[in-house]
């Protein structure tokens, strides 16, 4: 598990096409000082395990499937990426829960900046929609925010998010620009609530796959 306070801006230094993976190398060398073989790092929000680890690099391996649901494939030497340990159990908890799961790819539509922060306005998949709630918690590429706005337009859902300085110049939001891809992961407890509640199961045109009216079994499915 992971909390969106990023440790490190880490940089990838080599990237290695497989016929259905990819093997990256990152430069990180605050998260590669404790790291051990089969450690979990996030990557711009992404769990990866530790393959391989040498001094200040460590190497992953990214399957077709996370390639497919993130936006890691549009990675190259010299991107940079937000890099974030697990956390111990131990450990301070600064923000939300992240389990590294990403839910699906948003994309910058506007950047407005300010003279003391920057909102920066981001597109949401239509089925990622009923999760994001104003004022509530959502990672993007990893970094853990709380969603100002949320609207509609022509161009469809979206929501809006405020950076203070420190997240523009630790970050790799802050050389984000308009058209860019991000890594948007909800706050899972908006989606175990769905699951499990029965009187869920239709709104917004979406069922409760496996659930009853007891919200334990059944076969309705999501739509």
């Amino acid at each position: 598990m992971f909390t969106g306070i990023v440790e490190e801006l880490g940089t990838i230094v080599r990237r290695d096409d497989l016929s259905d993976a990819a093997r990256l190398t990152v430069r990180g060398p605050l998260v590669t000082s404790d790291a051990r073989f089969g450690d979990s790092i996030a990557v711009n929000g992404v769990c990866l395990t530790v393959v391989e680890q040498g001094p200040d690099e460590f190497t992953v391996d990214v399957m077709a499937e996370t390639l497919r649901r993130s936006s890691l494939a549009d990675l190259t030497a010299g991107s940079p990426v937000n890099l974030e340990r697990a956390m111990a159990a131990g450990g301070r908890f600064g923000g939300h829960i992240v389990q590294g799961h990403v839910d699906g790819v948003g994309r910058v539509v506007a950047i407005t900046p300010s003279e003391h922060w920057t909102v920066v306005r981001i597109s949401v998949p239509v089925d990622l929609a009923r999760y994001i709630v104003e004022k509530g918690s959502i990672t993007v590429d990893g970094v853990s925010l709380t969603v100002a706005a949320l609207g509609d337009d022509e161009d469809g859902t979206w929501f809006e998010i405020s950076l203070i300085p420190t997240t523009l110049q630790e970050t790799n939001l802050g050389s984000t620009t308009v058209g860019d891809p991000v890594n948007l992961e909800v706050d899972v407890i908006a989606k175990y609530v769905e699951r499990l509640h029965p009187a869920l199961r239709d709104r917004e045109g979406a069922s409760v796959p496996g659930a009853d009216d007891d919200g334990v079994r059944g076969t309705s499915e999501v739509k």
